[in-house]
C-alpha cells in the first residue's frame, strides 16, 4: 500500500530494532496518549514479541499491523493497526496509529489512515472502522476528519491512558462513506 510519500507494509522481525528506536526516541512524546508502559516494553525482545504476536493475529484474521515507511528512504516512521476484527454481521475493526514526532504535521498520518482504510474495505471486506481519540488530541482528530471519519459521540472514562481514565471522542467510517 503506497502513497507518493509513504507506504505501509506488515511489520516483520527485521523491523524490531527500528521499532524499538522509534518508540524509545518518542517515549515522552507518546506517553500522554498511551497506557503506562513497563521498562520491558523498551527492549528489543519485547518489540520482537509484539511483532510476532501481530503476525499471529494477522494469520488468525484478528488484527493487521503495519509499519509506516518513507518511500524515499524506507525509514520506519510509524505504525498503524486495524485490531479487534469482527466478522459476521458486524464486519468492524478498531484503528490505532502513531507517527514519529519528527514527522508530525506533514500529512503522513492522514495518508497512512487513508491507505489502511482502503485496504480494510477493499481487501479485508470490512464494513466499518472506528477509532477513539482523547478530546485534547487535536492533531489526531484532524487526521481522522481529513480521512473521512465522522464524529459519533463521547465515551466517558473510555480507556486508561497514562494511568488516568480518559474520555474519548468516537469516530467511524463505513464502506459507504
Amino acid at each position: 500500500m503506497m502513497s507518493s510519500e509513504i507506504y505501509l507494509k506488515p511489520l516483520d522481525q527485521a523491523d524490531a530494532p527500528a521499532m524499538l528506536e522509534l518508540k524509545t526516541r518518542n517515549r515522552s512524546f507518546f506517553q500522554p496518549y498511551e497506557p503506562i508502559r513497563s521498562e520491558a516494553h523498551y527492549t528489543l525482545e519485547e518489540q520482537e514479541n509484539e511483532i510476532k504476536n501481530g503476525i499471529t493475529s494477522s494469520d488468525q484474521d484478528q488484527a493487521y499491523i503495519f509499519g509506516v515507511y518513507l518511500t524515499q528512504s524506507d525509514q520506519l516512521i510509524g505504525r498503524i493497526a486495524i485490531t479487534s476484527v469482527s466478522r459476521g454481521v458486524f464486519l468492524n475493526a478498531y484503528l490505532g496509529y502513531f507517527i514519529d514526532q519528527a514527522y508530525n504535521g506533514r500529512g503522513y498520518a492522514t495518508a497512512a489512515v487513508t491507505l489502511v482504510v482502503r485496504k480494510a474495505f477493499e481487501e479485508l471486506n470490512l464494513h466499518r472502522i472506528q477509532a477513539g481519540v482523547m478530546p485534547r488530541n487535536e492533531r489526531s482528530i484532524r487526521v481522522l476528519e481529513k480521512a473521512g471519519f465522522r464524529r459519533e459521540g463521547l465515551a466517558q472514562r473510555y480507556l486508561k491512558i497514562n494511568d488516568q481514565w480518559e474520555d474519548h471522542l468516537l469516530f467511524a467510517i463505513t464502506a459507504e462513506d
